[in-house]
């Protein structure tokens, strides 16, 4: 059994785990997976460091768009004008906590705020958030250049 994890049980005894397989996701799958869930997590620098957040996010073709709010650390996320925009990792998973078995994706890319009207009242109705905030009035579009993901897999 050294080659099996152990889970907690309900009386907090451990129960062995049989080992997982990774298997690669291919760039379609992966953000085709993406658009089955609405939470993930983005990875931003803040004062030099890294910093992540859970955000909700819709994807828009293979772009994936999360939701700003006032007083938000990430609208302060600005890229100068002659930029491609602010280098950002986002992840989602979905991941069973009893059978260890799902897929996590992660999107590196350039992130630039939306600013057509028309387009951001689109995304906006669109855009389904999971805590009281006021209303939207950002929108954050990443634009994938590295897509990976992994399926853990029996």
């Amino acid at each position: 059994m050294k080659d099996q994890a152990a889970r907690p049980t309900v009386d907090g005894r451990r129960e062995a785990v049989a080992p997982r397989r990774v298997a690669p996701l291919d760039r379609a799958e992966a953000l085709r997976l993406l658009g089955t869930v609405s939470l993930g997590r983005i990875v931003f620098t803040q004062r030099a460091l890294p910093a992540v957040r859970p955000v909700n996010h819709l994807m828009d073709g293979d772009d994936v768009i999360v939701r700003l709010h006032d007083g938000a650390t990430l609208a302060s996320l600005v890229a100068p004008a002659d930029a491609p925009g602010i280098v950002v990792a986002y992840e989602a998973d979905a991941i069973d906590p009893e059978t260890h078995v799902g897929w996590s994706v992660v999107v590196t890319g350039y992130a630039r705020r939306v600013t057509d009207a028309a387009d951001l009242a689109r995304l906006a109705a669109r855009l389904r958030p999971w805590a009281h905030h006021p209303a939207v009035n950002a929108a954050l579009r990443i634009r994938p250049d590295l897509v990976t993901g992994l399926r853990l897999v029996p």
